[in-house]
């Protein structure tokens, strides 16, 4: 297993197992993706972004 520390969606709380052991929610990898300076995927990312925040839109 390449992360192991993992973090409670709910309650916030850091732990190593797979379901929080205060709530019972299942957790997430605590570690944000790894970096790449290609960024492959950063065209969708922003226009989704842009999508959401509603920037780039014409207003009549």
């Amino acid at each position: 297993m390449r992360f192991r520390i993992r973090k409670c969606p709910k309650c916030g709380r850091y732990t190593l197992k797979e379901i929080c052991p205060v709530c019972g929610e299942k957790t997430k990898v605590a570690h944000p993706p790894r970096f790449s300076p290609e960024d492959p995927y950063g065209e969708y990312r922003r226009r989704l972004k842009r999508e959401l925040l509603g920037i780039g839109r014409k207003e009549k």
